[in-house]
């Protein structure tokens, strides 16, 4: 069964500002994640984005290889309540 991060904190602004800091559009960040066999299309990437789907910790660990960061990035001002 494969684990997935609770929706209690939304890092889709994160997701979305890593995707735009390199140039990639959610077209072309999907197809990458296919071919590193995560099962992700565009539509629900963009939920990710939106915070209306929880994020694959799959789906993470490729993105954390694609952008060459680390995972705080993804998590970044999350501890600040609002």
């Amino acid at each position: 069964m494969e684990q997935k991060l609770r929706r209690d904190r939304k890092i889709g602004d994160n997701l979305r500002s890593l995707r735009d800091k390199n140039n990639l559009s959610q077209e072309k960040l999907c197809a990458e994640l296919q071919r590193r066999g995560c099962d992700i299309g565009r539509s629900s990437y963009a939920k990710y984005e939106a915070g209306e789907l929880n994020v694959k910790i799959s789906i993470l660990i490729e993105l954390k290889k694609i952008y060459n960061c680390s995972y705080d990035d993804f998590f970044d001002g999350l501890d600040v309540k609002s």
